[in-house]
């Protein structure tokens, strides 16, 4: 059997639904055999898969530590190409199952795959990243990407020599226009008179907007032509696209999800990397993951937010602090952002 310890404290500002929650048998077809007691977190990633060095490999640090904390199976599942909302939903079905719980859903696609199966499981608890799903026994872990990227958008003004700045968008869906809304508006605040480009990638995941660093490159080299020498990319796997064009051209370029200084795959250009805007997704996985271990399984909609530390920036990089006025400033926004007198907007 599991083990049960104490609930951590959740900084999400919202109360965990306590429910009794069982795991069925089966086999496993993720980290090994077992009972069905012997089984805890699953995660299927979203497009680009574990390695992006960013959103999903978020999900997979929170999977590995809770693994390391419970002791028993996991299981994490890549996506396919051209997958349909059956695939999801077969995927998600399969990890039920097997007796995996939670079962978290990486990505706002899963959101209709998700209702369907949650509504097949009702002992299993599931979890969908970046999107809200209804259901008992769903979780839905949302975050307030906007308030990061704005205090992106704040170091961006703040590092700008030559007054243009661009963003890279991966796939134009309103979850990405709420990366896009915070930092144009951080940016403008800080300085009206800096000019912002904007570029989406692709209309559709489909086309491969989150997983082509080829186009990330090609878009952001773009964006250089045109004077932007601080670009900030929210678009997964593409974005090393971005960060490598910066790199090779010498300008700044802003991470986004994980810390992406910190990246081993990323080392070759970390000095290009000036701050990345975080998304507690680790935190808000294993979060998950410790209320089935307490027998109080998380359901609802939970928002990290920059109030609750469940968005950020970082300052990994000691050139970040080099930048004049850079750290003050972002220090202030948020100050303004978490007592309300900064409104950030989604769209």
């Amino acid at each position: 059997m599991r083990r049960t310890s104490r609930l951590i404290r959740v900084a999400v500002g919202v109360a965990s639904l306590a429910l009794a929650a069982t795991a069925c048998g089966g086999t496993s077809g993720g980290s090994g055999d077992g009972g069905g007691d012997d089984k805890g977190l699953a995660i299927a990633y979203d497009v680009g898969g574990k390695g992006d060095q960013s959103f999903n490999d978020a999900a997979y640090a929170g999977l590995e530590k809770a693994k390391k904390e419970f002791g028993y199976k996991t299981a994490d599942i890549e996506p396919t190409d051209g997958e349909t909302d059956a695939d999801k939903e077969q995927r998600l079905t399969s990890l039920a199952k097997q007796g995996y719980n939670p079962v978290i859903g990486v990505g706002f696609a899963y959101g209709p795959a998700m209702k369907a199966v949650a509504a097949k499981y009702p002992d299993t608890t599931f979890g969908i990243v970046d999107s809200v799903v209804e259901g008992k026994n769903v979780a839905s872990l949302v975050f307030a990407e906007n308030e990061a990227s704005y205090l992106a958008g704040v170091a961006a003004a703040k590092a700008t020599k030559t007054k243009t700045v661009g963003f890279v968008g991966g796939v134009n869906v309103p979850l990405i226009h709420k990366f896009q809304a915070g930092y144009e508006q951080g940016v403008k605040d800080t300085d009206p008179k800096i000019k912002v480009i904007s570029q989406y990638l692709t209309q559709t995941a489909e086309e491969g907007g989150f997983s082509s660093p080829d186009k990330g490159k090609a878009a952001a080299e773009g964006q250089i032509e045109k004077k932007a020498d601080v670009v900030y990319a929210a678009a997964g796997l593409s974005g090393q696209g971005v960060i490598e064009a910066a790199a090779k051209a010498k300008i700044w370029a802003i991470g986004v999800d994980s810390d992406q200084y910190k990246q081993e795959a990323l080392a070759a250009y970390k000095d290009s990397i000036l701050t990345s805007a975080l998304k507690d997704i680790e935190g808000a996985v294993f979060a998950l993951a410790k209320s089935i271990e307490d027998g109080k399984p998380l359901s609802g909609t939970h928002t990290f937010d920059l109030k609750s530390d469940g968005v950020g920036l970082s300052d990994s990089n000691p050139k970040f602090a080099e930048v004049p006025g850079a750290k003050e400033a972002v220090e202030k926004a948020k100050a303004g952002i978490v007592d309300g007198s900064i409104k950030v907007a989604t769209e």
